[in-house]
């Protein structure tokens, strides 16, 4: 269908629940309005003192909006993906984040001619969390702008709660498609300079790590990557810091002493350094200076970032790590989790529940996590900033990678396969279009047979997204080094391009193209 006014707006505050048949509504203090422009429908509120919660559109299909003949519905995740991102049939109480699609045929045949792909979204660093749904008579756009877990005081501001736009394409796949409509979302993506491949030490440490063997992995990686211009990134993920995933973060613990040290060493054996951090986490309190009052009120072993105080630990400690320490790429963990009490998956609608407020009122909750991704960036300089756990609609334009699936494991490989190559096939669609999408690493343990982790590292290799490999050493034989080395050549330059074809048919697609000539993968023996 075409981008047009929605047929009705509901306001919901605190209150009370209205619903109008106008592109301008009034309840009482508060004011909607749905204006027309040269790329989308901007949506806009503004209220004084009335607490506001949601704003929901709705669009009724004309007759000659309706779909005729078998129908597929996608739809987007809030933040990671989770093994679950898939195509269904109408569902019409099936809750799609940011992006819907609705399409015919399958691209597991070659064929498009009378293909249809209709798209739903919307820009990215909206004002409000944005979810769709897509029914037989026509689609919804619902619209948290609480604060937290309360409604929105605005205090007589004016915001653009988001931009709806639409997206109609004919005789191509619905791969194409919705990697063409997203790249409609987001006009100022960033990206790294040069591709981002390396080693991460969780999939086989899991925190368990220290100095010496952080120094040992990057041996390890600058053997595997000798004589390739462009330098891998060793990342020291969780275990660096005084208390396990928690902070403070001023300082590392007895195994890793000296923080910036480890840092000029790595960077001595020509590998570029990289670290992990969750900014929000002081259960164990111990993080200075910090206040009653900066903490969570949904719970107080997280930390407030509208509290004045916290956005500048949260910039002290962005500079620490880049400016003082000297990492190269900060990838920073939990965050969306740590604000809203829940993972994306646990999200049967919106993101929290009601009853909680953050420290300042005024502002909704995408505009609080989206100041939060800016504070990051702003303070990163020119280090490398890898979102995990982070909204990707929200930190698009903000961040240079995503890490946009669930973990994968050096332990089981079926969750592996679950969580990897689903977040490989249908978050390519942001990759290229908000940031690089990174869809995890292969963790070498030996505990996963190599004929079935080959085809992650392979999948990975050829992709043209980031790869990280997470190996120890002493489980990497002469094949594993050699297929690694091989990897890695090929993810310095990320040239390649792939992409899936029985994805509207499998959740863990097979068969996919690379530069054109379809190959295979045997993810299940």
């Amino acid at each position: 269908m075409k981008l047009r006014i929605a047929d009705t707006l509901t306001i919901i505050t605190e209150k009370a629940q209205r619903t109008f048949a106008s592109d301008d509504c009034r309840a009482d203090d508060v004011r909607a309005r749905q204006t027309p422009g040269k790329d989308g429908l901007r949506i806009t509120l503004c209220a004084d003192e009335t607490p506001v919660k949601y704003l929901r559109l709705r669009w009724r299909f004309t007759p000659e909006e309706k779909r005729a003949g078998p129908l597929r519905v996608f739809g987007d995740e809030w933040e990671r993906g989770y093994g679950a991102m898939e195509w269904r049939g109408i569902v019409a109480e099936r809750n799609m984040p940011w992006v819907c699609a609705v399409s015919n045929g399958s691209d597991a045949v070659a064929e498009t001619a009378g293909r249809f792909t209709e798209c739903f979204g919307v820009a990215v660093r909206p004002a409000g969390l944005c979810m769709w749904r897509y029914d037989a008579c026509g689609v919804t756009l619902a619209i948290d702008v609480r604060n937290g877990g309360s409604g929105v005081i605005l205090g007589g501001r004016e915001v653009e709660v988001c931009e709806a736009r639409f997206g109609e394409y004919r005789n191509v796949t619905a791969f194409a498609a919705l990697r063409d409509f997203y790249k409609t979302l987001c006009a100022d993506p960033i990206f790294p300079k040069k591709p981002v491949y390396g080693s991460n030490n969780w999939y086989y440490a899991y925190g368990n790590s220290s100095h010496e063997q952080i120094l040992s992995d990057a041996s390890f990686l600058a053997a595997r990557c000798a004589g390739l211009e462009n330098r891998p990134y060793m990342v020291v993920d969780d275990g660096w810091q005084p208390n396990r995933c928690d902070g403070p973060w001023h300082r590392g613990n007895g195994r890793f002493p000296d923080m910036k040290g480890l840092a000029d060493a790595i960077k001595e054996k020509d590998v570029i350094p990289g670290i992990w951090i969750r900014y929000l986490n002081d259960e164990a309190r111990q993080t200075p200076d910090v206040t009653d009052d900066m903490r969570l009120e949904r719970d107080p072993a997280f930390l407030d970032p509208t509290h004045p105080a916290v956005r500048e630990l949260i910039a002290r400690d962005t500079r620490r790590l880049t400016e003082e320490w000297g990492y190269r790429l900060i990838k920073h963990d939990f965050s969306t989790c740590d604000l809203f009490g829940r993972w994306g998956f646990e999200a049967r609608g919106f993101l929290t529940d009601d009853g909680w407020r953050f420290y300042d009122r005024s502002r909704t909750s995408a505009e609080i996590v989206t100041d939060l991704y800016r504070a990051i960036r702003e303070n990163a300089g020119d280090a490398v900033v890898l979102g995990c756990n982070v909204i990707g609609h929200l930190t698009a334009g903000l961040a240079e990678m995503n890490r946009t699936g669930d973990d994968t494991s050096g332990r089981e490989w079926e969750r592996t396969r679950k969580m990897g190559v689903n977040t490989l096939a249908f978050r390519m669609l942001h990759h290229g279009a908000f940031y690089d999408a990174d869809a995890d690493c292969v963790g070498v343990t030996g505990l996963i047979p190599w004929e079935r982790n080959r085809e992650w590292l392979r999948a990975l290799a050829v992709s043209g997204t980031p790869l990280f490999v997470s190996c120890d050493p002493k489980a990497a034989d002469d094949e594993i080094r050699a297929d690694i080395t091989t990897a890695f050549a090929r993810s310095a330059a990320q040239d390649d391009e792939l992409v899936p074809l029985d994805w509207m048919d499998n959740t863990c697609p097979e068969r996919w193209l690379l530069n054109g000539e379809e190959i295979r993968f045997r993810w299940i023996e």
